[in-house]
């Protein structure tokens, strides 16, 4: 890309601060470089796009290479493409937040400067941070022409004509008034001789995207937002320490979060800590007054012997004649009508704060690669898009009509249109208020007529992983509203064949939510171990339902009674299997429960890990991962924690492979500013390699680095499967478990129309529940078969392969040896040997 074609990005962002918005700067301007542009970040939002840099004082570009170590590349300062990028002097000072002061003890200042030219070690350590260290603004400026003309000329000097705005909807909706303006801005600065002519006709298509950072998840055509599962996560942590002093006490407790016209926040946060109401702006309680059906509620839960009482407020919340329902308002009414002692807890900011969590890492990361495109690919005639996600799949929509859809949401409460509203939502927020209901309240009004209630067995197989106590609580406290007997099988088939079972009450599962690993006890036997002696116990305990709850052994035990039914008549029952394994490796499904708690269990050791090699200022960590031979954990973990290397069975591990990230590392480390060397990990699945082991790796690093870098390995084992489950496994295992449960009842429903003796079963009706994209599917079990790997144990294919290559992109490897292979072909071309 020439020099005056050189695509100028600049990102800001504004409104309020959530977790995650760090990580989309970082990944936009990493990923801008990597593609030949030049990068800004503008300070304080829109406030310091208007201010501009009119004031600033002026500053060399900060930049020194140890031209001794560069291992024989002294061509490489030359080049103007990755090398020239690396740092131009504030990155301390943004990430410090000192740069406002004159008297900086290193003369630079960021006084009077908002839009900063950075570079790609400017961003670096911005991952683990939370709110967003370029500062943001409600920027009343802004809200006027004269406003954003200042913005606009601001921008036109610096030669800026891309902008990445990272907000929420008003925010947004400003990004987009400020491009349909942009011909007349440019026009009238054109007339005052603000610019010029040429600059004029260079400027006149503002290219413009869309980011959305916000906790309360209010934004339409996206299924979440950025900081909504950091801000979910800080709610549960909350959530679970009150629940514990709640049981010690037998109190109810009161919490208010955040959410003035969304309640995402207060539903997710229900399902998740197992609240026994919760009320949302979206959708009043239907009782007038709402005091009746919240007291109904828990009264029946205490009468049944339940000893806390959680009741989740969102701050928008008001009952059908939109009169605000307060927390104070229901600790009175929960004090005075049913005489429990209740505390009431405002968590207030504190939901906005801390390091965001594994999700809010990848997804900013995947969001701000797809921004850059965006900007690159836009021309006059394509909308400004808003870079949304449906499931794991980054999509973009026009950024106008997001915005109108999630302000008609507003509109539709202030017109007490609440059925509107809740067409409005994402799918998934409408089934979780459903789901919510069928796990929470204990009604007996919902049982089905005694002739198609079943008998539903639930077990769990392989090795634990978070969310299978969740999602066995859901199925339990489903089948007992409906009027099945729930039937918990212990220690897998073992426990089947030595009648190790057990009826389970609404109350027994109560605390289930936040349990990790497998209350049922697991383990990997198989069926075929006894296939006959399996067969006999269906008969005996007279099974309607089967319900696997595990990884690949689930999917594999499923697959051999299926196969089993043309033998063992008492095979025929509908039975289900739900994916819940940290390696993510069952086919078809693209998530299974679990592999989330697993990741922020990596990222917390990865954050720890990483903070020791930083402080050491030249060491490479080599840590080894579980997951099989499916490199997921890996490949995403790598993301999450900014890695500068991966590997994994899928690929392996060559000896070209390490020379080059040994000739990397060399070079890397020779780059960085004497004495602030960055310590950086490198990730490896356990399976990678039977010859290259982590150990081998290390020691060989640490040979290899000499005096530029040493290396250190560690292995996080079983800590991966996590301690508490994440919030994001707990709602997916109820989602997905009471799926399941309506699967199970419609082919119930079917089957018991056939004489029992002669009772068949269709393919069908042995099925995994699946997650395609943004669809949840059910199905059939051999259909799974051809898209496994069966001696591998994981799928022929999966959607995260590809961002192996990003991994190594956004490390810095793939654009750094890029230019080294450049200067190479110059040498030979030139007549020189490398």
């Amino acid at each position: 890309m020439s020099e005056e074609h050189k695509t100028k990005i600049a990102v800001l962002t504004s409104g309020g601060d959530s977790a995650g918005m760090n990580a989309v700067v970082r990944a936009i301007v990493k990923y801008g470089i990597t593609k030949g542009c030049e990068m800004f970040v503008v300070r304080e939002g829109y406030e310091g796009l208007v201010r501009g840099n009119a004031d600033a004082p002026t500053f060399k570009r900060k930049v020194s290479f140890n031209k001794h170590d560069l291992n024989g590349h002294t061509e490489l300062l030359d080049d103007t493409s990755f090398i020239s990028n690396l740092r131009y002097g504030d990155g301390t000072l943004l990430k410090e937040g000192e740069g406002d002061a004159m008297d900086h003890p290193g003369g630079r200042s960021l006084k009077g400067r908002y839009i900063i030219r950075v570079g790609w070690d400017d961003v670096r350590g911005w991952f683990a941070e939370g709110g967003t260290l370029i500062g943001t603004a409600r920027s009343a400026a802004f809200r006027t022409r004269e406003g954003r003309l200042s913005a606009a000329k601001n921008l036109i000097h610096e030669g800026i004509d891309a902008l990445a705005v990272c907000g929420g909807d008003g925010s947004l909706t400003g990004a987009d008034l400020f491009r349909s303006e942009w011909p007349s801005l440019v026009s009238d600065l054109k007339a005052s001789g603000d610019i010029t002519e040429t600059q004029a006709n260079y400027y006149a298509h503002l290219k413009i995207v869309g980011l959305v950072g916000s906790i309360d998840n209010d934004m339409s055509m996206t299924d979440t937002t950025i900081g909504a599962y950091t801000a979910l996560h800080r709610i549960c942590e909350s959530m679970d320490n009150i629940n514990s002093t709640a049981f010690s006490h037998s109190r109810a407790f009161v919490v208010e979060v955040m959410g003035r016209h969304c309640g995402w926040l207060a539903l997710m946060a229900g399902i998740s800590c197992g609240a026994d109401f919760i009320f949302i702006p979206e959708r009043p309680p239907k009782a007038h007054p709402w005091e009746d059906e919240m007291c109904d509620n828990i009264h029946r839960h205490r009468e049944a012997g339940k000893r806390t009482t959680i009741v989740i407020v969102a701050e928008g919340a008001h009952d059908a004649d939109l009169n605000p329902i307060r927390a104070e308002d229901v600790k009175t009414v929960l004090s005075e009508r049913l005489g429990l002692d209740t505390r009431v807890t405002c968590l207030g900011h504190t939901q906005r704060g801390g390091r965001p969590c594994a999700w809010d890492r990848i997804l900013p990361t995947l969001q701000g690669v797809e921004a850059v495109d965006a900007l690159l690919e836009a021309t006059p005639e394509t909308p400004s898009y808003m870079i949304g996600m449906h499931e794991n799949k980054i999509t973009r929509v026009p950024l106008v009509e997001a915005v109108k859809m999630t302000q008609s949401v507003a509109v539709a409460i202030k017109d007490k249109d609440f059925e509107k509203a809740m067409s409005l939502r994402d799918p998934e927020f409408c089934e979780g208020l459903e789901g919510f209901v069928a796990v929470s309240a204990l009604d007996n009004t919902k049982r089905l007529p005694k002739d198609q209630r079943m008998r539903v067995a639930i077990i769990h197989m392989g090795a634990p992983a978070g969310g299978m106590n969740a999602a066995t609580r859901a199925a339990v406290r489903y089948c007992i509203r409906r009027g099945h007997k729930p039937l918990v099988i212990h220690n897998g088939f073992k426990g089947l064949l030595e009648d190790n079972l057990e009826e389970l009450s609404w109350l027994r599962v109560d605390n289930w939510m936040v349990r990790g690993g497998s209350e049922l006890g697991t383990n990997r036997a198989l069926p075929d171990m006894d296939i006959g002696a399996v067969a006999s116990q269906f008969q005996k305990h007279k099974f309607d339902a089967f319900f696997l709850i595990g990884g690949f052994e689930a999917f594999t035990s499923l697959l051999i009674l299926d196969k089993a039914r043309q033998h063992y008549p008492q095979f025929h029952i509908p039975m289900v299997h739900l994916p819940a394994t940290i390696s993510n490796n069952v086919p078809v499904t693209e998530f299974s429960l679990g592999c989330d708690t697993s990741l922020n269990a990596l990222v917390d050791a990865c954050d720890a890990i990483k903070q020791s090699a930083s402080a050491s200022r030249n060491r490479v960590f080599v840590v080894e991962t579980q997951g099989g031979k499916c490199g997921y954990i890996a490949t995403m973990g790598a993301l999450a924690v900014g890695a500068v290397s991966v590997y994994t069975p899928e690929s392996g591990i060559t000896l070209d492979a390490l020379r080059r990230d040994v000739e990397f590392l060399k070079l890397r480390y020779s780059l960085d500013a004497k004495g602030r060397s960055e310590g950086r990990l490198i990730l490896r699945n356990e399976a990678a390699s039977t010859v290259y082991t982590t150990e081998f790796l290390s020691k060989m690093l640490q040979e290899e680095g000499g005096e530029l870098f040493d290396s250190r390995l560690a292995s996080l084992g079983h800590t991966l499967q996590g301690g508490i489950p994440s919030p994001m496994d707990r709602a997916r295992a109820v989602r997905l478990s009471l799926k399941c449960m309506a699967f199970l009842e419609k082919h119930h429903d079917a089957l018991r129309n056939q004489p029992e003796h002669k009772r068949r079963a269709p393919d069908e009706s042995a099925a995994v529940i699946t997650i395609q994209s943004s669809r949840v599917e059910l199905t059939p079990v051999q259909e799974m078969v051809d898209h496994a790997d069966m001696k591998n144990r994981r799928a022929k294919s999966n959607w995260w392969i590809q961002h192996k290559e990003l991994v190594e992109s956004l490390g810095g490897k793939t654009p750094l040896m890029n230019e080294v292979k450049k200067m190479k072909e110059r040498r030979n071309a030139g007549g020189c040997h490398a």
